[in-house]
C-alpha cells in the first residue's frame, strides 16, 4: 500500500503564499487518482482539487482560479500551490490517493496524516 507524506504547511499572513507537497512512496504511475482535501475547524473535510493519471487537473470552485496542482513524476510529488492566501483557507490539508488493487479489483483510499496552514488577517 501507498504512504503518503505531506509538508509544507506552516502560518502566514493573507496575501502570502505557501507551496504544500505530498510525498507518496509509489510511483504516481500506479495511482489512479490524486487528490487534495482540506477540514477547517468546526467544519467536514472538502475536496480542494484533483490530478489525474495523465496530468489533467480539476477545481472546485472556491479555489478555482486561485490554487494550483502539479506533479513531478520522478520525485513521486504532488504539489499544491497557493500563491495568495485569505484567512477562509486556514485548515488541514490532506493528500488522498486511489489506486486500483491488482488482487482484488476493487479501488483503495489512501490518506496522508495532514498538514496545518493558518492565515491571520
Amino acid at each position: 500500500q501507498v504512504q503518503l507524506v505531506e509538508s509544507g504547511g506552516g502560518t502566514v499572513q493573507a496575501g502570502t503564499s505557501l507551496s504544500l507537497s505530498c510525498a507518496a512512496s509509489l510511483s504516481l504511475a500506479t495511482i489512479d487518482m490524486m487528490a487534495w482535501y482540506r477540514q477547517a475547524p468546526r467544519k467536514a473535510r472538502e475536496l480542494v482539487g484533483t490530478i489525474s493519471k495523465d496530468g489533467s487537473t480539476g477545481y472546485v470552485a472556491s479555489v478555482m482560479g486561485r490554487f494550483i496542482i502539479s506533479r513531478d513524476i520522478p520525485a513521486n510529488t504532488v504539489s499544491l500551490l497557493m500563491p495568495s492566501l485569505k484567512p477562509e483557507d486556514t485548515a488541514v490539508y490532506y493528500c488522498n490517493a486511489k489506486i486500483r488493487s491488482q488482487t482484488t479489483q476493487t479501488l483503495d483510499n489512501f490518506w496522508g496524516r495532514g498538514t496545518q496552514v493558518t492565515v491571520s488577517s
